[in-house]
């Protein structure tokens, strides 16, 4: 039987997740209650770096209060032994007596094997019981299954355009277009990003520091990356060539489950050419370029939107407009 109360602590256990998302890659961010007799007893998120896992930070806050009590998980725990033991173990050992999971995983080594050892000891499980927190979840875990699925990170293209579509001046490079209320704003999406990447060009011209700067995440940025040219400075990963969804391969290789995208405008296109980008976010400003302006779409995409995509949410924040995209179904 689910309540109310299950959901609201599920959907506080998505949230601890979250807060960890862009520092636990190759893993995904896990957030965790544990709830005996209405009080949270344990909470715990995958640390930085892949572990521990949110279960076992949980369950050790909670000690012998986990024994009868309620685990709320933002994913299936994990069934396999890596280089720390199964999450399904160590809720079993703990002695609680029920799980409440809002997402399956469809890590092979998990996929619904966690479920079933669970429930094969004993344990109750309601498994998805939310569809509204599913999809959140899934929201949250996206990372993790896009590299399952197809080997490489998310990628989000993120786009600050003029008035007129532009992202800078021809011979001049950047601009400054977004608002600062705009601009903090985005710091916190680069925060939770495992990867953040600019085209060779871009580097080249505007030398971007690509980092956070946020009062209170000093250490939350994320992992710089160059595409193509010759060279890239020190702490950062260069790529060269132009076989990017070689790249992406190759980033997925080394743990990475979500890249934030900033230009520019060659790069931009060739990665929605080659149908690489999981999700755009554009942000338009209040200036005009006039026709000096670096374009990265044939048509600016407030007016016309942008091919095999549709818009999934609208924000005003201040003076700029926000739009996110996520690629049509049919596409």
């Amino acid at each position: 039987m689910t309540s109310e109360t299950d959901r609201r602590y599920l959907a506080a256990a998505i949230r601890v997740g979250r807060a960890q998302l862009g520092r636990t890659w190759p893993n995904p961010a896990v957030g965790c209650l544990v709830v005996k007799d209405g009080v949270v007893v344990g909470m715990g998120a995958t640390g930085q770096g892949g572990r521990p896992h949110g279960e076992t930070v949980a369950l050790d806050e909670a000690g012998d209060d986990a024994k009868g009590a309620t685990a709320y998980v933002s994913l299936e725990p994990c069934n396999h032994h890596g280089k720390t033991g199964p999450c399904t173990l160590a809720l079993i050992s703990a002695g609680v007596a029920r799980v409440v999971i809002a997402l399956g995983d469809p890590d092979p080594r998990v996929s619904g094997a966690g479920v079933t050892r669970l429930r094969e000891a004993g344990i109750e499980v309601l498994f998805e019981p939310f569809a509204d927190l599913c999809a959140t979840a899934a929201q949250a875990h996206r990372g993790h299954f896009t590299r399952l699925a197809k080997g490489r990170p998310h990628v989000t293209l993120k786009l600050a355009l003029s008035v007129d579509g532009g992202i800078g001046l021809s011979g001049e490079g950047q601009v400054a277009i977004t608002a600062p209320a705009t601009n903090r704003l985005m710091h916190g999406l680069r925060s939770r990003m495992d990867a953040i990447a600019v085209g060779a060009v871009t580097y080249q011209t505007d030398a971007p520091q690509l980092t956070v700067r946020l009062s209170g995440l000093p250490d939350h940025s994320p992992q710089r990356v160059v595409f193509g040219g010759s060279e890239a400075p020190d702490g950062f990963i260069h790529l060269p060539g132009h076989d990017l969804d070689a790249h992406l391969q190759t980033l997925g290789e080394r743990g990475f489950t979500s890249l934030l995208v900033e230009g520019g405008a060659k790069l931009a296109r060739s990665l929605l050419q080659a149908h690489l980008v999981d999700d755009i976010v554009l942000i338009q400003g209040t200036p005009v370029l006039g026709p000096d302006a670096i374009r990265p779409f044939e048509v600016n995409p407030f007016a016309g939107g942008v091919p095999g995509f549709t818009v999934i949410s609208r924000r005003q924040n201040g003076s700029d407009r926000i739009l996110t995209f996520a690629p049509d179904r049919k596409a």
